[in-house]
């Protein structure tokens, strides 16, 4: 028997195909061991904040965490806020809040709209970090592109993030226009981040504007569902852009005041609402696909905000002054609004072109939320017998929220502008570059 042979042999041999089945079964029965202990350790501790020791050494995944990428902020519940959380991010003193929104100050009482926060189901919502945020953002634009609703979270965004500037005196509107009485384009810069905030309103998103000629008179206006906002010229080099839309776009606010929608030049009486408002996020679309960078843009379009008139609509005596807390009976809450179905598969069939487009839905969350409009208590000046404001909200109040959501799902996508990431990418090319030399050196 040769060398090779004798070799085969020992290593088929009894003795040692023991000792390897020997091994083997004190090696597993190690591992189950030390599994049953972590889980045990687990039951014991209890809380997710004790867990940080055990992640420490390796001991469970980081995996096992909720991180902000599986996390679907748009179902869960409200909750009361601890002595931890009780404290607001801003109060009503903020000189960015359009006065209508300041709600204590006009007058209301019950202060217990602001003494809750959403509560994901299976994840938690993370906490704002305002001077992250404004970090993240260096050298950047951030634009909010819709109606009245939208500039309510401008203004909650406004405040929130100013709460990390010292100096709060030192943000400034560009062009000098007033918070309220504007016409309809702010642009607030945080000089020591080079950071502008805009609000730009444009309730439609497509083009408004005169009829064809020789329209029949009961046409004023049309709304040209093929034709995006001549203001879009302005949004194009934005680092982030945030759209909403949906309360214009109703027969009340359309063809029963004299508005029809225009297509191809051509106006088309029979057209509902909600089949223009369709045709107009095709335009959007399409919008977004030619005219922003998919490597730049972060884009976001946010769902309907809901109304909570009772007893009546706008005009005829609805109302919402009687809410102090959050709807708990869900027979009472409205379903889905049929605006978020289009915005939906909109940019569904955009994720493949601009994988940075995403679908901001706060509508589940807001419903609840009956009781954080301004209702009756309007800014001063305001009729007594004017219809009480059920669609907008207070601040700080609820859009504070779609703000903490629109900064999670940020941080999810690790954003930061695209001047942050080329300086990233220079300090990372200077620390190579140093490295090399260091070691030419040695």
């Amino acid at each position: 028997m040769d060398h090779q042979q004798q070799q085969l042999f020992s290593l088929c041999s009894v003795p040692y195909v023991f000792n390897i089945k020997k091994h083997f079964f004190v090696s597993l029965f190690s591992l189950s061991l030390l599994i049953f202990s972590t889980l045990v350790i687990f039951n014991l501790v209890g809380s997710s904040s004790s867990l940080e020791p055990l992640l420490r050494f390796g001991l469970l995944s980081p995996s096992s965490q909720n991180s902000t990428k599986d996390c679907d902020y748009s179902k869960g519940r409200w909750v009361r806020r601890t002595s931890s959380s009780s404290s607001l991010i801003y109060g009503e003193e903020c000189r960015f809040l359009d006065s209508g929104f300041r709600c204590r100050k006009n007058g209301r009482k019950d202060s217990d709209y602001l003494n809750w926060r959403w509560q994901p189901h299976g994840c938690d919502l993370p906490r704002f970090n305002a001077s992250d945020f404004l970090e993240r953002s260096r050298n950047g634009r951030i634009v909010f592109v819709g109606d009245s609703i939208g500039r309510n979270q401008w203004e909650s965004l406004m405040c929130m993030l100013s709460q990390a500037v010292p100096n709060k005196s030192e943000i400034y509107e560009v062009y000098g226009s007033p918070i309220t009485k504007h016409k309809g384009f702010l642009s607030m810069r945080f000089p020591q981040q080079n950071l502008t905030v805009e609000y730009h309103r444009t309730p439609f998103l497509v083009v408004i504007g005169r009829p064809p000629e020789h329209s029949p008179q009961e046409i004023k206006t049309t709304v040209r569902v093929d034709e995006f906002n001549w203001q879009s010229k302005r949004w194009v080099d934005s680092d982030v852009l945030v759209f909403n839309s949906g309360h214009w776009w109703n027969e009340e606010k359309t063809v029963l005041a004299g508005t029809y929608f225009e297509e191809g030049r051509k106006v088309n009486k029979t057209m509902g609402a909600m089949e223009a408002f369709e045709k107009s996020l095709k335009t959007w679309k399409s919008w977004v696909l030619e005219r922003l960078d998919p490597d730049k843009s972060y884009v976001f379009f946010r769902s309907y905000s809901p109304v909570h008139y009772r007893n009546g609509t706008w005009n005829l005596g609805g109302l919402c002054d009687a809410e102090t807390g959050p709807e708990t009976d869900k027979r009472r809450m409205e379903p889905d609004a049929a605006h978020n179905r289009y915005i939906y598969e909109a940019i569904e069939e955009m994720k493949y072109q601009h994988s940075k487009v995403k679908f901001l839905n706060i509508t589940y969350l807001t419903e609840f939320r009956k009781d954080g409009h301004p209702s009756r208590y309007r800014e001063g000046g305001t009729p007594v017998d004017a219809p009480q404001d059920c669609s907008h909200w207070c601040l700080p109040g609820v859009p504070d929220t779609w703000n903490e959501i629109f900064y999670a799902q940020l941080l999810s996508m690790n954003y930061r502008t695209k001047f942050n990431l080329q300086d990233q990418e220079m300090d990372q090319k200077q620390v190579q570059r140093e490295g090399i030399t260091k070691h030419r050196l040695v």
